[in-house]
C-alpha cells in the first residue's frame, strides 16, 4: 500500500465531531484529501477502470464517432491535443460526460450557459458503456452530496445550507481519462482549480496527480479503494474563502506505461447563484476571501462559470457550436466585463 500524502478522511467518522473537525482541517488548510469508506468497493472500482481502458482500445473510427467536436454541449471524446489547460494543450485522451439531458432550442436560449444542456454522446461499439457509466454518475453523485452536507456542518451551519443551489440532483460532469507514456515528462493536464464544489478523482496504480503545498508540488500517492477529493472554487468561493480550493496538475507517465484515472466534478445546478455562508465567528474570522485571478476570473453565477471553462478549454468546439451569431451575442451580454482571450478571429471571451 502507497503512503499517504494527504489526510485520510473516513465517511463512516463524520457522524461524529472529532471526525467533522478533521474534515474542516483538510478542506480549509490542504484543500485535498483521501476518502475511503465511501460505499463502492475497490473490486467495484477495478471494474469501472477495466471498461476505461476498453474504451480507449476501441478504434480511432470507433472513437471519432463520439468525438466531442460533435456536441454543443461539451460531451464525448477528446483525442491527444484536444483540451488546453492554462493555455497549453494537455498529453491526454478522455471521454466526458454529464447529465443527461434534452437540449433547449437554440430560439429558447436566453443566457449563453443553457447551451452546455442536452444528451451526452455514447459509442454504439460499447453498448454496456451508458448503463455503467450512468450508474455510476448517480453513486458518486450521491456520495458528493453527502460529503457536501458534512461540510456544511463542520463549518458550524446547517446541513442543508446549499441543498437549494443543486435542486433534485447536483450539476455533474464525468471524465475517464488516459495518460499514455511520454519520453519525457510532459503536462497531462495543466495547473488548475476545478470550478465547482467536490471533485472525487478514482486513480489506478500510477501516480502522476501532484497537488500545489506551500510552493512546491506533491505527489498524491494512489492508495487502494481510496477516492481522492478536492475542493472547487464554489465551495471556497461560498466560504468566503476559508476552504481552499488547491492547485493541482498531472504529469504524463513514462514511456511504456499509462495512467488511467476517473475524475467526477459535482457543481451547484447551472442556473444557481452562490451564496456565502453564515459562518460563526470564529472561522468568519479566518476566512481572507476567495483567490482571484485576473485572467480567470471567478463568477458566482454558476452557469457562466461553468460555460468560461469550457469555451477556454476545448477550442475547437467553441469554434464549431459558439461562432453563430445567436451564441455570439449571448456570450458578449454575459461576459462583457471580462478580460478577454482570442478564441478565433471574430469570437474572444
Amino acid at each position: 500500500m502507497n503512503a499517504a500524502t494527504l489526510p485520510i478522511i473516513s465517511m463512516d467518522s463524520l457522524d461524529s465531531a472529532e471526525g467533522l473537525a478533521k474534515l474542516r482541517h483538510a478542506a480549509s488548510d490542504v484543500g485535498f484529501f483521501y476518502l475511503v469508506d465511501h460505499g463502492i468497493s475497490y473490486d467495484s472500482q477495478q471494474d469501472y477502470l477495466r471498461l476505461s481502458r476498453e474504451f480507449f482500445q476501441l478504434t480511432s473510427q470507433q472513437k471519432q464517432r463520439v468525438d466531442m467536436i460533435r456536441s454543443p454541449h461539451f460531451r464525448g471524446y477528446n483525442g491527444m491535443g484536444s483540451e488546453m489547460t492554462a493555455g497549453r494543450l494537455d498529453a491526454r485522451e478522455q471521454f466526458d460526460w454529464m447529465n443527461e439531458e434534452q437540449a433547449i432550442p437554440e430560439v429558447k436560449l436566453t443566457q449563453p450557459w443553457q447551451k452546455l444542456i442536452g444528451p451526452n454522446l455514447w459509442p454504439s461499439a460499447m453498448p454496456q458503456l451508458k448503463p455503467a457509466l450512468t450508474s455510476l454518475q448517480q453513486r458518486l453523485s450521491g456520495i458528493t452530496v453527502n460529503l457536501l452536507q458534512k461540510l456544511c456542518m463542520s463549518l458550524g451551519v446547517d446541513a442543508n445550507a446549499l441543498d437549494h443551489t443543486i435542486g433534485e440532483q447536483p450539476y455533474t460532469h464525468a471524465k475517464l481519462i488516459r495518460y499514455p507514456g511520454q519520453e519525457s515528462p510532459q503536462q497531462g493536464v495543466g495547473a488548475h482549480k476545478d470550478p465547482g464544489y467536490l471533485t472525487l478523482v478514482m486513480q489506478d496504480t500510477q501516480s502522476g496527480l501532484k497537488v500545489e503545498r506551500d510552493g512546491d508540488w506533491v505527489d498524491v500517492a494512489p492508495i487502494p479503494g481510496a477516492f481522492v477529493v478536492n475542493i472547487g472554487e464554489l465551495l471556497e468561493l461560498a466560504s468566503n474563502g476559508f476552504l481552499k480550493a488547491t492547485n493541482h496538475k498531472v504529469e504524463s507517465p513514462k514511456q511504456g506505461v499509462e495512467r488511467y484515472s476517473i475524475a467526477f466534478f459535482m457543481a451547484a445546478q447551472l442556473s444557481a447563484t452562490v451564496p456565502v455562508l453564515p459562518l460563526p465567528d470564529e472561522l468568519r474570522a479566518r476566512a481572507s476571501g476567495p483567490s482571484t485571478d485576473p485572467n480567470n476570473p471567478l463568477l458566482t453565477d454558476v452557469g457562466n462559470n461553468v460555460l468560461k471553462g469550457r469555451l477556454r478549454s476545448h477550442t475547437h468546439v467553441t469554434r464549431r457550436h459558439y461562432c453563430q451569431q445567436t451564441a455570439r451575442t449571448l456570450l458578449a451580454n454575459s461576459f462583457a466585463q471580462m478580460p478577454i482571450t482570442d478564441i478565433c478571429n471574430e469570437c474572444t471571451i
